[in-house]
């Protein structure tokens, strides 16, 4: 973790990469995913009564939703830093 000249915290490579490739899906699609999780344990479950390969689809959904929160926050997160530059900018002009 780097800081800058404005004292705030620069993220490292692989944070970047990450962010990188998890913004290439839209929030609405890890949302998607999560729920064909759910779908998926529901159906290996009761369906074809295989309980413990249910529960391992179904251990899937939280970790699809915080990767969504986490990629819609980013994209937030960006979206304002871009903002404040632009802000910036028209003040020092």
């Amino acid at each position: 973790m780097d800081v800058s000249q404005r004292g705030e915290i620069k993220e490292g490579k692989l944070t970047r990469q990450i962010e990188a490739q998890t913004a290439k899906l839209p929030s609405i699609d890890w949302l998607a995913l999560a729920g064909g999780s759910m779908v998926i344990s529901f159906v290996t479950s009761i369906v074809f009564g295989r309980k413990p390969l249910g529960n391992f689809f179904g251990l899937w959904v939280p970790s699809l939703l915080l990767i969504g929160v986490y990629n819609k926050i980013v994209k937030l997160e960006a979206n304002m830093e871009k903002r404040v530059t632009r802000i910036e900018a028209n003040i020092t002009v």
